[in-house]
């Protein structure tokens, strides 16, 4: 028996065993280009982590899967073309188009990764370094340029599969007007989370509150809908993003100093030891390390009240912090009180005089016994 009548026996006179042949050759070098990226990747991630730059090593890391997931479909569909020739199966039809899409889809994977891993790398750079970066400015910029690569690849996807995009997009402006009608609430939301995102009166972290509203605590996530207020009481507050762009919104996270402004009284018996008293705690206020006296620093005697001479305090702390700003109002206090003992002087409380004219007399019962 001749080798013609062997490889005719094996199906070799019709091309079956060539076209199995290349199949195999497409899948192991497909299988062999796939493990030794991972294994070059893996070693040039290690090697870039070394580096200053941060950018470099994110790229290469961001594209590990996606460019597996690329080979494959590129390796799988190629071989399904060459199925598809030798036969006449309608479903190898679908490989070029389905190798587009898993070109598209590689490719978006690979830049949400990337935008996501740069996200979380700047937000960690900055926490390493102390340095002060708006959370809420990097959340938002990524979730942008999420947004715009996912609506650029569906445009992509579907140009691909055969659709009009202009259709599409013709169909979406008139749908859009439709929708805008059905959901302003939403849409309203969504433009006023993206006014906070581009005029930042508040970021994530801040304590804001609202004169208009019963609003006041710590931002905890600004959404596209919603902004997270976590109350005082450590209760979760929901407020729509609509609801900032017609409310006053302040921003005590964002002062530079904290105000000390109390009145305090003295006994009109101390009328003469008036001027002393405020001279010395000026001169204490401009000496204290934690009042900022290039700020507006006053104490003057104010007022006659009806109990009282009162003078009053009018300065700034350099703390803006909560806690350490009543520890140095109480220090400042503390020492007012001080000046004024040493002094002679004495704090003013309510008090009322009764005058009687022709005096008291005061007398006995008319039944009271002799003891």
């Amino acid at each position: 028996m001749d080798f013609a009548s062997i490889w005719s026996r094996m199906g070799g006179s019709d091309g079956t065993w060539f076209v199995v042949s290349q199949v195999f050759v497409v899948v192991f070098v497909t299988l062999l280009l796939d493990f030794f990226q991972k294994r070059l990747l893996k070693h040039l991630h290690a090697k870039l982590l070394q580096t200053s730059r941060h950018w470099d090593h994110i790229f290469v890391e961001s594209m590990r899967q996606p460019l597996t997931l690329l080979i494959w479909v590129v390796g799988i569909t190629f071989a399904a073309d060459i199925l598809g020739k030798r036969t006449d199966v309608l479903v190898f039809e679908a490989a070029e188009p389905v190798r587009s899409l898993g070109v598209i889809v590689a490719l978006s994977w690979f830049l949400f990764r990337f935008i996501r891993n740069m996200e979380q790398d700047i937000l960690a750079t900055a926490a390493a370094a102390g340095r002060n970066v708006d959370t809420t400015t990097v959340d938002a910029i990524g979730k942008l340029l999420r947004v715009s690569v996912g609506i650029t690849a569906t445009l992509m996807a579907l140009q691909t599969l055969g659709f009009n995009i202009s259709g599409i997009l013709a169909f979406g402006g008139i749908g859009g007007i439709a929708v805008g009608f059905a959901a302003k609430d939403l849409l309203a939301n969504f433009f006023g989370g993206l006014m906070i995102y581009l005029d930042r009166p508040f970021a994530v972290g801040d304590w804001i509150r609202s004169p208009d509203r019963n609003i006041e605590g710590t931002v905890e996530q600004v959404g596209w809908r919603l902004t997270v207020i976590r109350t005082f009481d450590k209760r979760p507050l929901y407020v729509p993003n609509a609801t900032f762009s017609s409310i006053a919104v302040e921003n005590p996270s964002r002062m530079s100093h904290r105000r000390i402004y109390e009145s305090i009284g003295i006994r009109y018996d101390d009328a003469g030891r008036m001027a002393a008293i405020i001279a010395d705690v000026r001169a204490m206020l401009e000496a204290h390390p934690d009042i900022d006296a290039t700020q507006t620093l006053i104490v003057n005697f104010n007022s006659f009240a009806p109990s009282s001479l009162d003078f009053f305090i009018y300065t700034f702390t350099r703390t803006t912090n909560w806690v350490r700003y009543h520890e140095v109002k109480q220090d400042v206090l503390l020492k007012v009180v001080d000046i004024i003992g040493r002094h002679g002087a004495e704090i003013a409380f309510p008090t009322s005089t009764l005058h009687v004219p022709e005096g008291v007399r005061l007398q006995p019962p008319a039944d009271a016994g002799t003891v």
